[in-house]
């Protein structure tokens, strides 16, 4: 169980059982405050929160840029926001230990619960930039991470596919953003 120890001023943090997250701005005895990106402060208990190891890793690397700079050459190429057959694929790597610091003591809910906020999230920045390609790399494992995160994609205006075996094997799911304009 996470005590107020364990945290610092400064630390990405999310919730357990919610998509939220922020850094943390203020630790008291036994309350951990916490600013999302709207600027709201919030106050959790230590078992609710968890630090982030690059939750947003994937929204601000280079791969996005990369993504988003090809997009807008293969527009203005071709002058038209429809042909993007030759834009690059965003991948997110869902894999717990590539979004958390460490996941020891955590429930497979819990777990569940951070890959499928990351998913979202993800994917809400991709409908935002106007990315069409997405991959999802969730690894085969149960296929219980698989299966939550069809059901989520279900929600979105997207196609959902099996990604390439030859690039991800059987480990990946591709979805195609239908964009308007």
């Amino acid at each position: 169980m996470a005590k107020v120890k364990d945290f610092h001023i400064g630390d990405k943090v999310g919730l357990i059982n919610d998509t939220l997250s922020g850094i943390i701005v203020k630790i008291d005895k036994h309350t951990i405050s916490l600013e999302c990106d709207e600027g709201f402060t919030y106050n959790y208990k230590p078992n609710e929160i968890i630090k982030l190891k690059n939750f947003d890793k994937a929204l601000s690397n280079k791969n996005i840029y990369k993504a988003i700079a090809e997009k807008e050459n293969v527009i203005s190429k071709n002058n038209k926001s429809r042909d993007l057959k030759k834009s690059s694929t965003l991948e997110i790597d869902l894999h717990i230990h590539n979004l958390i610091d460490s996941e020891k003591g955590m429930t497979n809910f819990e777990m569940l619960s951070i890959q499928l906020a990351a998913a979202k999230k993800k994917l809400e920045f991709a409908i935002t930039k106007k990315i069409q390609r997405v991959v999802f790399i969730h690894g085969i494992g149960e296929g219980v991470l698989k299966k939550e995160l069809h059901l989520l994609l279900k929600k979105y205006p997207v196609e959902i596919f099996e990604a390439s075996y030859t690039n991800y094997g059987q480990g990946a799911t591709e979805v195609y953003i239908y964009q308007n304009g």
